[in-house]
């Protein structure tokens, strides 16, 4: 064999070793079972949030991890309650503050699930955004390992609002669909009076962006009202055009049928 052959077989070999490597290398530790985490909640209310985990131990030589938690919520309480495999309970831990560390998940115990909750009140605005909509960190959980390294599990965020905010929402999203409605029409300063509307939402002026919008939306229910107007005047036209030529093709017709009898 030549050394180019060589190099040639040297790489595949190396090649196959690498594939044969991703494909046996294990999943994510960690998976979700069931989660109950509110999409969406106002400001300054108290809210709760549960995430369960299963399939703790996928990765044969990691037999025993630490669990950490964060969260944006204020005045925040966390409870980590370790199942075993029957569904019995055999442990629980209690944290306080926005982060926690220290909840050990380990086999030796006969540990099979874990059920993360945390209590807490929902954070103010910093930033209002329409599209998409502001979100606060409801829980992000994260696995350590000895050693220091660490790797996400999941994050959940959920919409936070004000009552005033809420209410220049639903206006924004009602002149949005009244504009999409009108598809076909003139809706161009209803857009813009839309993208006013925006502006004002995310600059936490709710009163004008709700009256903008408003606006915007009796201009595009406005534009399709003239659309279809337009529309059933065109109609009307052509329905006239084509009752004329009826009748003309039939007066053109007796004419000739007059005219036949004359001759005869």
């Amino acid at each position: 064999m030549t050394k180019t052959s060589w190099n040639r077989c040297s790489k595949l070999a190396v090649a196959c070793l690498l594939v044969l490597s991703l494909a046996a290398a294990p999943a994510a530790a960690v998976s979700v079972g069931d989660d109950d985490v509110p999409a969406e909640s106002e400001v300054d209310k108290q809210v709760t949030a549960t995430v369960t985990l299963d399939e703790l131990y996928q990765d044969p030589q990691l037999e025993s991890w630490t669990l950490a938690g964060s969260t944006e919520l204020t005045d925040v309480t966390w409870t980590v309650v370790y199942y075993d495999q029957t569904g019995a309970k055999v442990g629980q831990d209690e944290f306080d503050g926005q982060n926690f560390t220290g909840a050990d998940i380990s086999a030796a115990d006969g540990t099979s699930d874990v059920e993360v909750t945390v209590t807490g009140t929902v954070p103010e605005v910093e930033s209002y955004s329409y599209d998409p909509a502001q979100e606060f960190t409801a829980m992000e959980l994260t696995q350590t390992r000895e050693g220091g390294s660490s790797n996400e599990i999941e994050t959940w965020t959920a919409h936070h609002f004000t009552s005033e905010s809420d209410e220049a929402r639903t206006a924004l999203d009602d002149a949005r669909a009244a504009i999409e409605s009108a598809s076909g029409a003139n809706t161009q300063e209803a857009e813009q009076q839309l993208a006013n509307a925006v502006e004002a939402y995310e600059g936490g002026e709710f009163n004008l962006a709700a009256n903008l919008a408003n606006e915007a939306q009796t201009k595009a229910e406005n534009a399709q009202q003239s659309s279809e107007t337009k529309q059933l005047a065109m109609y009307g036209v052509g329905g006239l055009l084509v009752v004329a030529l009826l009748v003309g093709g039939f007066l053109y017709w007796r004419s000739q049928q007059d005219s036949y009898d004359k001759l005869g």
